[in-house]
C-alpha cells in the first residue's frame, strides 16, 4: 500500500508559475506529474485566487484545474472538517486556512501533507507528517 498525500495549494502555485529563476517551480512540476495526491475544494478556491493575483489568464487556471481534477482526489469540506479545524487550530495554533487544509488531510487519511506552511518534520495527531518538499533539495 503507498503513502497517501495531499497537497497543499503552494505546491501547485509553483508548479503553474513557471517561473524559472525559483527551482520551487521545477520541483513542484516534476512532484505534481509523478505522484498520486489529494486536493481539497479549499486547494482549488486558494489556487485560483492566488493565480488570478500573478496575472495569469483564466484559459490557463481553468485548464490547469481541470487538471488537477482529473489527475487527484479531491475532498469536499465538510461540517466534521470544519470541527475537526476547530480542534487543530487550538491544538496547534495554525491559521485557520492551515487548519482546514490539515483537517482535510486527516480526514482522507493522509499520511503525509506537503506543504512549505508549516515545520517540516512535524507529526500531527500522531498520524500526518508534514513535509516541505522543498527543504533542503529534498528528493521525493
Amino acid at each position: 500500500m503507498s503513502a497517501k498525500i495531499f497537497a497543499d495549494t503552494n505546491l501547485w502555485i509553483y508548479a503553474h508559475l513557471q517561473k524559472e529563476s525559483d527551482s520551487r517551480c521545477k520541483q513542484a512540476a516534476e512532484l505534481v506529474r509523478k505522484l498520486p495526491l489529494i486536493i481539497s475544494n479549499q486547494v482549488i478556491n486558494e489556487y485560483y485566487s492566488v493565480m488570478l493575483k500573478n496575472k495569469a489568464p483564466d484559459a490557463f487556471i481553468q485548464a490547469n484545474i481541470k487538471t488537477m481534477l482529473w489527475h487527484c482526489d479531491v475532498f469536499c469540506l465538510s461540517l466534521e472538517t470544519l470541527a475537526t479545524a476547530f480542534e487543530v487550530r487550538e491544538q496547534y495554533r495554525f491559521s485557520w486556512w492551515d487548519s482546514l487544509i490539515v483537517a482535510s488531510a486527516l480526514e482522507t487519511q493522509c499520511d503525509f501533507l506537503y506543504t512549505e506552511d508549516m515545520q517540516h518534520g512535524q507529526v500531527i495527531k500522531n498520524s500526518l507528517q508534514v513535509i516541505n518538499p522543498f527543504f533542503n533539495g529534498l528528493d521525493l
